[in-house]
């Protein structure tokens, strides 16, 4: 049995979670239209230098909304709750 909450597979579009290893930690996102491109790519980019996510997949709507997904490598001192993306 695994630790911890399963991802949710089932909110991701369609075709992204054919990928979904276990030995990732995986946090989708939605970000709204009124995130501008520049803002949404700082955001990522803190996320990854200070709490080691990576961007898998990224899918613009046309309401101009993101769908994101990102990933991190488990590690063995991951046994209390996974700080999630501060987006």
């Amino acid at each position: 049995m695994k630790n911890g909450p399963a991802p949710r597979r089932a909110r991701l579009p369609a075709g992204w979670d054919t990928d979904m290893s276990d030995e990732y930690e995986w946090a989708p996102l939605r970000l709204p239209p009124e995130v501008t491109r520049i803002s949404a790519s700082t955001r990522l980019s803190i996320e990854a230098e200070y709490r080691g996510w990576e961007l898998t997949r990224v899918r613009l709507y046309t309401d101009g909304s993101r769908r994101v997904l990102l990933r991190r490598k488990k590690s063995r001192s991951n046994n209390r709750l996974p700080d999630q993306p501060g987006l």
